[in-house]
């Protein structure tokens, strides 16, 4: 489906759904604890959805409730022994892909992992290299000429050992950080390159809650795991999702007005709560207020300014920060982001495009995008190419765009934000004028 957007302005209070990859994990360690536990406020989504039918497929029961609080919570049942060949489709969900490889890998069965067509192009090979070198079989179903992408089988346990791992994503090695406790030995694992490093502080604080020893050195570059460890049944609520607020706090900075997000805790490892900081370089107010919400406003002169922005540790906020960048005045480079390549789509090359498309004039090199803000974009019809990062930034675009924003295939946003679309309705001023 396409959509058609106009300009408007913006203010509000909203709540954003909660993070994925804190729903990803959380599901993944109840399925491998033995006993139940239950997940308060889970978001639910195309990606979490995936995950579920993999824990299921593991052979864990899973059932969906409702708080005395009227907030949603997922029940689960860890299974008593595992299915000894399984196959698993992750869909869409690369965090499912790699964090349920590293975890499938230490039950002994024969997992077979696959998804849809974006997910079989996520590379895997890194990955399974190591856990190869940790005593896993690594083996491609008769079809697959491409090794190191999906679909893949592989037979536990880890065993343990020492493996070198290059992280372009952070998930690999929080896969490994989520396997190797349920391996039968030590594991060592070194690190030479780390991108994405608040998501493993994410995964550490999950092997923390669960009380799981490991060593790991204070750059994060080598880590020391000993195996025959367990995971506890828990019961504990997720937070909002810094991922999906950095779009409405990028709307209060294009169009000039004030966002409340709320449901968001200062103090959660999400990485993407960095892109704060950087709108306040660039010229918005932020006020926290005690019932953990967060208002946004954008300068009260209209004028943003641009900056030079290192992205290695937020890929995901590549696409909004480019889309805002355009309506601050001067350069603005976000760069030492080589992994948005590598995402559901080359993110650095489809925002070049999309952004060209509607008049904005941009430079796209191997690990950057550099925009030249004049503090405006003409609009035009640009592609989602079914990104829903993609599909969400071009969105808050169109708010202050001089002409309407056509964006070609809107379906991908489910992914991630079901409720995108009717949440920007809500913070639009022409909806409310409508209303009246």
């Amino acid at each position: 489906m396409d959509k058609t957007l106009t300009s408007t302005p913006v203010s509000g209070t909203i709540t954003v759904p909660a993070s994925k990859s804190q729903t990803i994990r959380a599901l993944l360690v109840a399925t491998f604890a033995k006993g139940r536990s239950i997940i308060h406020n889970p978001l639910d989504s195309q990606d979490t959805r995936s995950c579920i039918e993999v824990c299921r497929a593991f052979g864990a029961t899973i059932v969906p409730g409702v708080s005395t609080e009227g907030l949603p919570t997922l029940t689960i049942e860890a299974p008593v022994t595992f299915p000894t060949a399984i196959t698993v489709d992750c869909g869409n969900s690369g965090t499912t892909l790699y964090l349920a490889a590293g975890m499938a890998a230490t039950i002994g069965s024969a997992v077979t992992f696959t998804g849809d067509a974006q997910l079989k192009n996520r590379p895997v090979g890194e990955l399974l290299q190591a856990l190869s070198d940790l005593g896993v079989a690594v083996n491609y179903p008769s079809g697959n000429t491409r090794q190191g992408y999906p679909p893949f089988t592989i037979s536990g346990p880890i065993t343990g050992g020492s493996t070198r791992i290059t992280c372009h994503t952070s998930q690999h090695l929080s896969a490994l950080l989520l396997g190797c406790p349920l391996g039968t030995g030590t594991s060592r694992i070194t690190v030479p390159l780390l991108n994405e490093r608040p998501y493993v502080h994410m995964t550490r604080s999950w092997l923390d809650s669960q009380h799981i020893a490991y060593e790991a050195s204070e750059s994060m570059d080598t880590f020391s795991i000993i195996g025959n460890q367990q995971y506890s049944p828990f019961e504990s609520a997720v937070n909002g999702d810094y991922s999906s607020a950095s779009f409405f706090f990028c709307a209060a900075a294009v169009a000039g007005g004030c966002v409340t997000v709320s449901g968001l805790d200062p103090e959660d490892p999400q990485g993407d709560k960095e892109i704060l900081s950087i709108l306040q370089a660039m010229g918005c107010s932020v006020t926290w207020n005690e019932r953990n919400a967060v208002t946004v406003c954008g300068p009260e002169n209209g004028n943003l300014v641009g900056g030079q922005f290192d992205l290695n540790a937020i890929p995901d906020a590549l696409p909004i920060l480019a889309v805002t960048a355009c309506f601050a005045h001067g350069t603005t480079v976000l760069g030492n982001v080589p992994q948005a390549r590598i995402k559901e789509t080359d993110r650095i090359a489809v925002m070049h495009e999309n952004l060209a498309s509607c008049g904005a004039e941009v430079e796209e090199r191997e690990d950057a995008l550099i925009i030249h803000g004049t503090g405006h974009l003409r609009g035009g019809t640009c592609d989602g190419y079914d990104d829903h990062r993609i599909i969400m930034a071009m969105a808050i675009a169109s708010l202050q765009c001089e002409e309407p924003v056509t964006i070609k295939g809107i379906d991908a946003v489910g992914v991630t934000f079901p409720t995108f679309f009717s949440l920007l309705e809500q913070i639009s001023e022409h909806h409310k004028e409508s209303q009246l």
